[in-house]
């Protein structure tokens, strides 16, 4: 597991393009039969990918939970958000009480995991057309119901104009208008074709931190995502289905060479969706 440590806005302000990459950019989220995982000092998430073809993959695989976290099993204190954005695939469980429960996720379907949950494992229908789970773990302190919820189970909420090149729409998977959770909220953005920024006007959220993960760009297109202080603002130049971390005091922005659609992931203080500082997009630096 790789484990990144937290830094600060002071020092960011002096990094190298190749600095950036290396301490917020999560370059390879899926490998086949296999489970990756980045630890995360910030807010203690953990964003994890998993990608089985021929093998049931168990989501400790490369995780020493003792040595990690201090724990038996992954989710002992911890909560977990699923979503799958590969082909047809299944999430086994055992959950609190011994008792093994199977959820189907189809392409763009999410689950929550409660903590306790003893055991998640992941198999997918077909080798050919692999499901491919991206994940984000943050600690609990109790346990919610688990829910496995739908594209039309999400709150959708559209955005944006073809004008200003930003129209999209938000499914808020894991989101207090459809569950309750501890911390983690997930949810996903699909820009329509024509627009390529999202977030944008930019904010931060001193409360909370934000990963996000972007897929379905087309090939031999990138995204420039924005982050640093909105005085101090930097880019990393991202390709498809690879992730970034950002910090709570950092901007959060992508603007593409074509449209695409990204997954964020957020822990912290609270889950209010619109806890925002905004900053004024003439005030950007």
């Amino acid at each position: 597991m790789d484990i990144r440590y937290s830094v600060n806005q002071r020092d960011v302000k002096r990094y190298t393009a190749e600095e950036l990459r290396k301490e917020f950019l999560i370059e390879q989220v899926f490998a086949a039969d296999d489970v990756t995982a980045v630890y995360s000092h910030i807010d203690r998430v953990v964003t994890l990918g998993a990608m089985p073809v021929h093998q049931t993959l168990n989501i400790e695989k490369n995780i020493d939970c003792w040595k990690n976290f201090g724990v038996h099993t992954f989710l002992e204190r911890r909560e977990l958000g699923i979503i799958n954005i590969g082909g047809n695939g299944t999430v086994h469980t055992v959950d609190a009480q011994g008792t093994a429960v199977d959820y189907e996720l189809g392409t763009l379907c999410a689950l929550y995991l409660p903590m306790g949950t003893k055991s998640v494992s992941f198999t997918s229908e077909s080798p050919e057309t692999p499901a491919k789970f991206y994940m984000s773990s943050a600690p609990a302190h109790k346990a919610c119901p688990a829910k496995r919820i739908t594209r039309e189970d999400a709150n959708k909420v559209a955005l944006g104009s073809s004008e200003t090149s930003n129209k999209r729409v938000i499914y808020q998977f894991i989101h207090p208008a459809v569950l309750e959770t501890c911390q983690l909220s997930m949810g996903c953005t699909a820009l329509e074709p024509g627009s390529v920024w999202n977030t944008m006007p930019v904010h931060t959220h001193e409360r909370r931190m934000e990963v996000y993960f972007y897929f379905n760009i087309p090939a031999d297109n990138v995204v420039f995502h924005f982050m640093g202080e909105g005085s101090e603002t930097r880019h990393v130049v991202m390709q498809n289905e690879q992730a970034i971390i950002s910090p709570s005091w950092s901007i959060h922005s992508g603007c593409g060479t074509a449209n695409y659609t990204f997954i964020w992931a957020m822990a912290g203080e609270n889950r209010v969706f619109d806890d925002m500082d905004g900053i004024r997009t003439t005030d950007l630096r």
